[in-house]
């Protein structure tokens, strides 16, 4: 029985243990498997053994440890009575509440979640309430549904090899042996505790991430990417059904789905070509690639985004197709760091996303930590930004060269009019088209403005999304449109701030 989870994938010795983050087998020594879950794998499944284990369950069970349960595990048997009371991480600045997984927030978070991962947390509350059997009973059923979430299969087989006899010893594996499958032992860990406190930490009513300043009736959806916690999170931006709301209302977003997600293998700011590290910052999902036409390691599909964005080129990076992809075949879920610089979700998971949102019109925000703040309190930051936005209006409608030229930087560059879609999908590309310096376009932009005369014209569909890290940028997608029509060209400008002032470093028609 103890051996069960290593001999449960069809066709693999019952000593080699599947490696989630490299996506191959590794061979450990003979009889390891047996012993391991004999000693119950649950106690290398966290990162404070049963200890930290069981009080993860009881919090999220929020029912106290009976006197059989402590005594079962002797890690317990000095802990206070009032585990349920103390939090399982230190307070954050991400504007996260921390609460408990009760029954009744369950019932109320779940509908964002996986289905599997659902799944899963309900059988880590069974386990809190000792309900040994019933949580037996939905592993076996989830692992059946899903034989390849290797999570799961690892709770499976602790709770199976829990049926012969209980855990009393910490660490009763030789060194040597234990130390063979200890990689792959610390990744699902590691991907649990994520899962968990994902569920515990919790945006409050009313909160989004601060880098949604505003968005447009064309920003149906928005993502952000927590890599701090292994999450994405889709919204639904209620404004684009209420196009005519007003201007000085804040952004609403609706949270539609909330995922586990993997990222680069060497984590995440990447810089250079090969790094195996996820970028920072703030992209549009450029296409929808058919999943028919990639590899199975890319699961049901793939949603590229425009890595490098200018703000990544002017700061010197390099590299290309990074991804929001899914899983292979044979893995439901990869290690937190696993890919090669993409974003990885179950194939579930992707699907739901993939449904969803559309291209060149989808921001994708992705951040080491977010930060969910009131959308109210947006407002008066976004109204200081759009008061210069108007002044930049203004001197262009009326050809006030002078004024004009003083909102772009000295270090502005110029990639032609295709800026999202093509122009910066490549390497090649953007060889073919070489940035412009200010002085080499600005004449070029005078002849067109003098050509065309003084021309009156509104800023529609306007979206502004706000990137700090050691300088503030601002990405500002808007449709110019001249007075009295209903339809012109768009515009994506990136903004920096320089000294007290925003000047605009790159721009162009999308």
């Amino acid at each position: 029985m103890a051996a069960w989870w290593l001999s449960r994938r069809a066709g693999r010795s019952p000593d080699t243990l599947f490696h989630p983050q490299a996506g191959r087998r590794l061979r450990v020594l003979p009889g390891l498997g047996a012993l391991l879950l004999a000693a119950g794998l649950l106690w290398w499944l966290y990162p404070q053994g049963v200890s930290r284990l069981s009080g993860e369950f009881h919090l999220v069970a929020q029912s106290p440890l009976t006197s059989a349960q402590a005594s079962a595990v002797p890690a317990l048997q000095h802990a206070p009575q009032d585990l349920a009371a103390q939090p399982l991480w230190p307070a954050s600045t991400s504007g996260l509440q921390a609460r408990p997984l009760t029954q009744a927030a369950l019932q109320q978070v779940a509908p964002l979640l996986g289905q599997a991962e659902a799944r899963l947390i309900e059988i880590y509350q069974l386990i809190g309430q000792g309900q040994h059997r019933q949580a037996l009973a939905q592993a076996q059923a989830l692992t059946r549904d899903h034989p390849n979430f290797q999570l799961a299969q690892l709770v499976l087989g602790d709770l199976l090899s829990m049926q012969s006899r209980p855990v009393r010893l910490l660490g009763d594996v030789p060194d040597a042996k234990a130390q063979a499958a200890s990689e792959q032992l610390a990744v699902l860990r590691d991907e649990s505790r994520r899962r968990i406190q994902a569920l515990t930490e919790r945006p409050p009513a009313g909160s989004i991430p601060a880098q949604f300043l505003q968005l447009s009736a064309q920003n149906r959806h928005a993502i952000a990417i927590d890599a701090s916690r292994s999450r994405l999170y889709l919204f639904e931006n209620l404004r684009a059904s209420q196009p005519n709301s007003g201007a000085a209302r804040a952004p609403s977003l609706r949270l539609l789905a909330d995922f586990y997600i993997s990222v680069g293998l060497s984590g995440i700011k990447k810089t250079v070509e090969g790094d195996q590290r996820t970028p920072l910052g703030i992209y549009h999902i450029t296409n929808n690639l058919n999943p028919n036409d990639l590899p199975d390691l890319f699961g049901v599909g793939a949603l590229p985004i425009n890595f490098p964005n200018p703000l990544d080129l002017k700061r010197g990076k390099t590299g290309s197709g990074i991804w929001l992809h899914g899983t292979p075949s044979d893995q439901f879920a990869r290690a937190p760091q696993a890919s090669d610089g993409c974003v990885v979700l179950s194939n579930p998971d992707l699907e739901r996303v993939l449904a969803t949102v559309r291209i060149h019109t989808t921001p994708v925000v992705i951040a080491a930590e977010l930060h969910w703040v009131p959308a109210q309190t947006l407002l008066g930051k976004r109204a200081q930004f759009e008061a210069t936005l108007q002044a930049w209006q203004q001197a262009r409608s009326t050809l006030d060269l002078e004024q004009l030229k003083a909102f772009y930087s000295s270090r502005f560059s110029h990639h032609g009019r295709d800026l999202g879609r093509t122009i910066l999908s490549t390497p090649e590309s953007r060889q073919r088209n070489p940035a412009r310096p200010l002085q080499q376009w600005w004449p070029a932009l005078v002849a067109e403005l003098q050509a065309e005369g003084p021309q009156q014209w509104d800023i529609k569909d306007l979206s502004l999304l706000h990137w700090r890290d050691r300088q503030d940028s601002m990405v500002v997608t808007f449709g110019q449109v001249p007075a009295g029509q209903t339809s012109g060209v768009t515009l994506r400008q990136y903004w920096l701030r320089e000294g007290d002032e925003w000047k605009i470093f790159y721009e162009g028609v999308i």
